[in-house]
């Protein structure tokens, strides 16, 4: 089986893991004081990358969520919509406002911004935001997450004690028998 199609195969098991590795990230990203500058803005330049490639995977679901918004769609898928149109806006806030006070991933290639405290005002209160609005997403679909945690993760290391089930011969007949006396 080749690459692409494996990837095709399981799109379920893909999103629980670049979903979880987001997360991870943006809960990283949320804490300078725990990683410390430089890598605070180089992961959250990574997390915008990854955003990037999260949006893409999602790309029909949002395509058409967007066409029906106003017409044939759920409650449910209504306000998943506009609450990730929030997450997305504020994440390109929290972004570009991180972007601009950046002191040390930018300075590398020597682009100096001058960001200001306006700027870092701006992006301390969209941050904290942005934790209030992933809390809500992931409230949302708490229930997926749940399913699919134990779909791809608890059941593989639960089954990896377990022996592969043992064959059955085949019965042996009388006539099979008497076809080998021949």
């Amino acid at each position: 089986m080749n690459a692409t199609k494996s990837v095709q195969s399981r799109p379920a098991q893909i999103n629980l893991w670049l979903d979880g590795a987001l997360f991870a990230a943006l809960m990283l990203a949320l804490a300078p004081a725990l990683t410390g500058l430089a890598i605070h803005e180089w992961l959250s330049l990574a997390l915008a990358v990854a955003v990037l490639v999260h949006l893409l995977l999602h790309w029909a679901w949002i395509a058409a969520a967007v066409r029906r918004f106003w017409g044939r769609l759920s409650g449910q898928a209504r306000v998943n919509l506009a609450l990730n149109v929030l997450l997305f806006i504020d994440f390109v806030v929290v972004t570009f406002t991180g972007v601009l006070i950046s002191r040390e991933a930018l300075p590398l290639f020597g682009i100096t911004l001058t960001g200001g405290r306006t700027w870092e005002g701006l992006h301390r209160q969209s941050a904290d935001l942005l934790v209030f609005i992933a809390g809500l997403h992931v409230a949302l679909h708490w229930k997926w997450i749940l399913s699919a945690v134990k779909r791809y993760l608890i059941r593989p290391i639960l089954n990896l004690g377990r022996k592969p089930a043992v064959q059955a011969s085949p019965v042996a007949t009388p006539a099979a028998f008497r076809q080998e006396a021949k």
